[in-house]
């Protein structure tokens, strides 16, 4: 979760520009370490579709919309299941509802889990899914118009066994061995067998979990709330999209 406010200009440089003051956060829990009515705006980029349950999702977008001052502005983008590239989808592991129905006790703070119904070398690795390639790769073909929402079809959606749509999955993401803590965390999680190596790409692959985003699903988690309203929303390259404005 990363919240920026970005004060107006309060001094120059000896070249006569403005110095802009900025304060930006960094959070990986749905709650901001921020005072309320903080900053002008809180962006929220690709972020929102890790939290692995609604209540969550929704906790999140309440602290978005916390921070912020009356009229600022929040900006929030998910993973669409209506993927561009269709075939994406079939390149994903899916969980099982079962995985992902559990509720957190605290912040960080997940329950014990038994084995997962899926193992680490099921994974495919594929180049689209490493090192951000989700974005470069699979949504080079842009929308000719991106606030036009994709036809849903049998053919665009990742349909479950029990004829549901599919919208959780684990999907690959490669560290580069120059970037991994060898000796920290990277170490420990294929110790533990969290990640593994992947020595033609010189990378330590660990499985992100993703909750895709149907059509309409990111406006109705915020219908209920009375003290934001939605100014704008959209589709863009496999993204949906909302922009709040916070109103109390």
């Amino acid at each position: 979760m990363k919240e920026i406010k970005v004060k107006a200009a309060s001094s120059y440089s000896t070249d006569g520009e403005p110095q802009i003051q900025q304060s930006t956060s960094v959070k990986f829990t749905p709650e901001i370490e921020k005072k309320t009515n903080f900053g002008d705006a809180a962006i929220s980029i690709a972020v929102l579709h890790h939290l692995s349950t609604e209540n969550r999702r929704k906790k999140a977008i309440e602290e978005l919309v916390r921070v912020v001052k009356k009229g600022g502005l929040v900006l929030i983008t998910v993973w669409a299941v209506e993927q561009e590239d269709k075939s994406l989808l079939t390149k994903w592991t899916p969980l099982t509802e079962k995985y992902v129905e559990e509720e957190w006790i605290g912040p960080g703070s997940p329950h014990v889990r038994g084995p997962s119904p899926v193992t680490l070398e099921s994974i495919p690795e594929t180049e689209e899914n490493g090192l951000g390639g989700h974005t470069k790769d699979s949504r080079e073909s842009s929308s000719e118009n991106t606030h036009q929402s994709p036809c849903l079809t049998p053919q665009n959606q990742h349909d479950s066994t029990d004829g549901k749509s599919q919208q959780e999955y684990f999907v690959p993401w490669h560290l580069p061995y120059h970037r991994a803590e060898v000796s920290g965390a990277s170490a420990g999680a294929l110790a533990n067998g969290l990640a593994k190596k992947d020595d033609k790409k010189g990378a330590v692959v660990y499985n992100r979990y993703y909750h895709v985003f149907g059509e309409g699903e990111l406006e109705r988690l915020v219908s209920g709330m009375d003290n934001a309203v939605i100014v704008d929303k959209f589709y863009d390259k496999s993204n949906w999209c909302i922009v709040l404005e916070k109103t109390l």
